[in-house]
């Protein structure tokens, strides 16, 4: 465990240009930071007007870096030792903070915010450099260097960090409201559930099971994916929908090859219920144009036909290959393919419609009575919250 550092410094991301909204936007990056690194309880904040500080009391920084590379609101963090503001204090913390025992190359890049410090910016850089070349046999390379000393110039302090950590980016979760998202067992879902957050979008899902034609492997499976998608809002509520007899049902009143139309059209519904019910914005799915027959432009106008809600799709023009590079980014590529299927997937006909028409579809759901169907759906809906910490619990608490 490395106790060199006492300090991470924090530097936000968009945020910096939302104007009137900055401070809200920085309130919430600041919870949502403190509610994610809940587990490390003698951690203490403090969030600035373009910084936030983390003052490690002896915590583990490798494991807090961690947890911090995966809330949204941040564009980097470095491991910081914080010293007095004096040149001789931060030329005191260079042998503390670099092991200068084995030759590397290197850059110092001073940025001097408190324009009353003794030194400019370029005369702290010499006179760490001189103190480096005085000590060591390391060398200065201003282009690649290996090592880029970073020092910044505070009123109350001086922060000494040796490396440059790339955060999350994108907005604090909570900031864009909340959504509820479709969430399969394949490559796509997770993906767009990963993009909305980036948006500050706070998230819940759905995920539909009709056993015993999908198996216990296939709902762990969207568990699995759940708890690698929840540390970038915290907790994640994951609504399992109990689909068999409203799916039976689309079988027998109407042609298989309308059957996954008017499969999507009823999981939109139930969706809508429940994002009401949980006081949801919108409706996001990984959907991507052409990618199946359910997702050629005749058939979302279809689907979209039956709610009025907004609908969010983030992948819906990317091709194949850039939602795989982005699930293999995240980690839920690997379990996105393993191979236990979805409703969607089992009951997939020969032959689905490629061009629907709506009128059609409403003229096959005439033919029973769905709607208590949907509403059975949304009632027996089982709410299982899955946290960062893999925790498995049935709470009302919202953790964002």
């Amino acid at each position: 465990m490395d106790y060199r550092y006492d300090h991470i410094l924090i530097r936000y991301g968009e945020l910096s240009l939302k104007g009137k909204n900055r401070k809200n936007f920085i309130h919430r990056l600041s919870d949502n930071l403190k509610k994610a690194l809940k587990g490390f309880p003698t951690l203490e904040f403090e969030a600035q007007y373009d910084r936030m500080y983390v003052y490690l009391h002896q915590e583990d920084c490798d494991a807090v870096c961690e947890v911090i590379a995966k809330v949204f609101g941040i564009s980097s963090f470095s491991p910081a030792m914080k010293v007095e503001p004096t040149m001789e204090a931060v030329l005191d913390s260079i042998n503390q903070a670099i092991d200068l025992s084995t030759p590397h190359t290197f850059k110092v890049k001073a940025r001097r915010h408190d324009k009353s410090f003794e030194l400019n910016s370029d005369a702290i850089n010499r006179a760490v450099a001189t103190q480096i070349l005085k000590n060591s046999d390391w060398k200065v390379n201003v282009h690649h260097p290996e090592v880029t000393i970073l020092i910044e110039v505070r009123a109350d302090a001086i922060y000494v960090m040796t490396e440059k950590i790339e955060g999350a980016g994108g907005f604090p979760v909570g900031v864009g409201g909340r959504a509820m998202v479709l969430l399969s067992g394949g490559i796509d879902s997770p993906v767009a559930a990963y993009l909305m957050m980036k948006r500050g979008i706070h998230l819940e899902a759905i995920h539909f099971a009709a056993p015993p034609y999908t198996s216990a492997e296939a709902r762990d499976k969207v568990f699995q994916l759940a708890r690698l998608i929840a540390p970038y809002q915290g907790d994640l509520v994951v609504h399992v929908v109990p689909f068999t007899t409203l799916q039976l049902a689309i079988y027998q009143h109407a042609p298989e090859s309308y059957a996954i139309t008017l499969m999507r059209r009823m999981m939109m519904r139930i969706a809508d219920g429940l994002a009401q019910k949980r006081h949801c914005l919108a409706i996001g799915t990984g959907e991507s144009v052409g990618q199946v027959a359910s997702q050629t432009l005749e058939s979302m106008n279809c689907i979209n036909a039956v709610t009025n809600m907004p609908m969010i799709r983030p992948v819906v023009c990317m091709d194949k290959v850039e939602i795989i590079d982005i699930a293999r980014h995240i980690g839920t590529y690997e379990t996105s393919i393993l191979p236990f299927e979805d409703c969607c997937t089992i009951f997939t006909p020969k032959a689905p419609v490629t061009k629907p028409r709506k009128e059609k579809c409403e003229a096959y759901e005439a033919r029973w009575d769905w709607q208590e169907m949907v509403d059975d759906c949304i009632n027996m809906a089982e709410m299982v919250r899955i946290s960062f910490k893999d925790e498995v619990k049935n709470e009302e608490e919202d953790l964002f």
